[in-house]
């Protein structure tokens, strides 16, 4: 848990005093850790006020009520996976986005677990399904361009469209953060290491994939994440198309995200 959440506030009647951004984000925060520990549905804005310390009329003067205050927690949510796009926009690399899902889960106790509860709403909240499908528009639109990027340069697979291969990767991703709030014992820092170095040799061009065993990642500071191999490269056999069989059913998560996306 983060260190301010289990910190008892004094409510502070009237208005917030000092920047009004500040404080806006402070709601949201607070807003957040209720979400994550309480869940949607338990959510009120008397209890953002209560954990921000505030009365409710406070938190009022910010967000007129409980879904506005949800929209604006949810397009601050998708800001993120923005900002975390232009690390993968500037270092070239399409993981990136997922070490910084890993530095997410690292230094916030909130953030996923609040998430993905209100993406699961957006089945029956119609306000917060606007929000979803225009920003995860947007987001796969500009993961598909630094995809198409990175394939024209060799250092992705391109046998499978950008388009595709972007759905495929941020369905990984929605999977994952789906089920990390459920399992957190199961998605540990050496298991989610371990899941970003096979998807590393899923994406990587045919002719230079490795196996997960010889697969080790480098952190170059400002740089991203790098592959690299201690082993030979492996048989031209070995290269062969990664199997479509119609056996292999999707995963659940992987289905419950394709109609937000």
């Amino acid at each position: 848990m983060d260190s301010d959440d289990d910190i008892e506030q004094v409510p502070t009647r009237g208005r917030p005093v000092g920047d009004r951004e500040a404080k806006r984000k402070e709601l949201l925060r607070a807003a957040s850790t209720v979400i994550a520990q309480e869940g949607y549905a338990n959510a009120s804005l008397r209890k953002v006020a209560k954990h921000a310390g505030y009365t409710t009329g406070a938190v009022t003067y910010y967000f007129a009520n409980k879904e506005e205050l949800v929209v604006a927690l949810m397009e601050s949510a998708f800001d993120r996976f923005d900002a975390m796009l232009e690390s993968a926009r500037e270092s070239g690399d399409i993981l990136a986005p997922f070490e910084s899902w890993i530095r997410l889960t690292d230094r916030s106790a909130r953030f996923w677990p609040a998430t993905s509860e209100l993406l699961a709403q957006g089945r029956h909240e119609p306000a917060f399904a606007e929000v979803i499908t225009r920003r995860y528009a947007r987001y796969r639109r500009l993961l598909a361009i630094i995809v198409k990027d990175a394939q024209e340069r060799g250092t992705v697979r391109n046998d499978i469209p950008a388009d595709i291969l972007t759905d495929q990767l941020v369905a990984m991703g929605d999977g994952w953060m789906m089920m990390y709030p459920i399992e957190p014992k199961r998605f540990t820092p050496k298991r989610m290491r371990a899941l970003i170095d096979a998807l590393a040799v899923l994406v990587a061009p045919r002719r230079a994939r490795r196996s997960p065993a010889s697969v080790r990642r480098v952190h170059r500071r400002g740089q991203g994440w790098r592959l690299r191999s201690s082993a030979r490269a492996t048989s031209t056999a070995a290269l062969a198309p990664v199997s479509m069989a119609p056996s292999m059913p999707p995963t659940p998560m992987g289905a419950m995200s394709a109609p937000t996306k």
